[in-house]
């Protein structure tokens, strides 16, 4: 049940979510919302992709790629819709299920348009959340049984200390986060710094 999943997180002290990235998870915005009210739901934008895909013939991928991405990069919700327009009336008669597809996706793609693009490199996918998971559950089943918690916990920190290893990965990383930290510091209103006593900010499970 997701109300108690979150009520726990946020009785861990997750006291702010600024956005919530999720892939078409029943029930997953509402609940969020009603715990945190000022979270903004976004769909991943690459799984989007994806599954446009799925309904389509692999030799049309790239026509649909290159007629789709004026769509989410289009610089406001309004210009996203005038090309989403002109996307459906090429493809809607071949691929109608494509159409539907983010038709029923639209009110938590916009979102995204409203961001600087520093923030969109950053929340179009959860490509980055989802490879961390899956090197820490390949660490886990590699190491079968764990005697307790604290041999299961020590496991996970030192598959994430595995990620770089020489730790000159982390200063790379950190110039990288600064123009897009700047953009939500801006977008967000001071959320992501506020006082930990007022609220903590985090984004896409932070």
């Amino acid at each position: 049940e997701w109300h108690q999943y979150l009520t726990e997180v946020k009785n861990r002290g997750v006291r702010d979510i600024c956005i919530l990235i999720c892939d078409g998870i029943q029930g997953l915005p509402g609940k969020v919302n009603a715990l945190w009210p000022q979270t903004v739901v976004q769909t991943c934008i690459i799984h989007l992709l994806r599954n446009t895909y799925r309904y389509a013939s692999k030799r049309d991928w790239a026509a649909l790629a290159k007629d789709l991405k004026p769509v989410y990069t289009a610089p406001s919700a309004e210009a996203a819709l005038d090309r989403f327009a002109e996307f459906a009336g090429k493809w809607e008669k071949r691929y109608p299920a494509v159409i539907g597809l983010w038709e029923r996706a639209w009110s938590e793609f916009v979102p995204f348009l409203s961001f600087d693009p520093e923030i969109r490199t950053v929340i179009c996918t959860t490509n980055a959340i989802e490879s961390l998971n899956a090197r820490l559950r390949r660490a886990a089943n590699a190491s079968g049984h764990f005697p307790s918690d604290q041999a299961a916990l020590k496991r996970l920190y030192l598959a994430i200390c595995a990620l770089d290893p020489t730790g000159r990965g982390r200063k790379r990383w950190t110039n990288r986060w600064k123009a897009p930290l700047n953009a939500f510091e801006v977008t967000f209103n001071g959320r992501l710094t506020a006082r930990p006593s007022t609220t903590t900010a985090t984004q896409a499970g932070r």
